[in-house]
């Protein structure tokens, strides 16, 4: 039986999906007039700078796309090339939202149509991104990286989590006290 290198990504995935959501239903209620608290889309960024694009896609792209190229998956035109062109739009979307709440935060809400815009257009990409990763990208990695490389891999992985001790603990805590907030 092979040694899994994916499964850790698809459950980081799945406390950035919880996130996704809870930007979802905000950027919902604040179109609605219901919701003000621009201090929650940035700590939003901050959960996606450091905890989605840090510590999950610094794994990703140093640890488990390098395997892949090294393997024979091609850097270009390839899944690998699409992921890594999705994060940076993802990034893009984290700077414009980013820009829109320190406005409102500062009391200028004038671009709140632009905080809903990337906000929802994070969520939207990241959604359809994760689901490509978790059904293509990760069982194609699964069926293809040899053995001899993958506990390597997960030393890797646990390498860049030492140097964030606590993070992912501190962005878990962050999800559930927004969800506690929004139920």
């Amino acid at each position: 039986m092979k040694t899994n290198v994916t499964q850790v990504m698809m459950e980081e995935h799945q406390l950035i999906l919880r996130m996704i959501a809870l930007v979802e239903k905000n950027a919902g209620r604040v179109a609605r007039g219901e919701f003000r608290n621009w201090r929650f889309f940035l700590d939003a960024v901050d959960f996606i700078r450091n905890y989605a694009d840090r510590f999950h896609h610094a794994k990703e792209e140093d640890v488990l796309f390098a395997a892949l190229v090294k393997n024979g998956m091609p850097e270009k035109q390839s899944p690998i090339e699409a992921m890594l062109m999705e994060h940076d739009a993802g990034r893009a979307h984290v700077r414009g939202m980013e820009k829109a709440a320190r406005q409102a935060l500062d009391g200028d809400e004038s671009d709140i149509p632009s905080l809903l815009e990337h906000a929802r257009g994070y969520a939207e990409l990241l959604r359809g991104h994760i689901d490509k990763e978790d059904t293509i990208l990760y069982p194609l990695a699964e069926r293809v990286l040899p053995e001899d490389l993958r506990p390597a891999m997960l030393d890797a992985y646990q390498a860049a989590e030492g140097r964030t001790p606590e993070l992912a603990e501190t962005y878990r805590q962050m999800v559930e006290d927004y969800e506690k907030e929004t139920i």
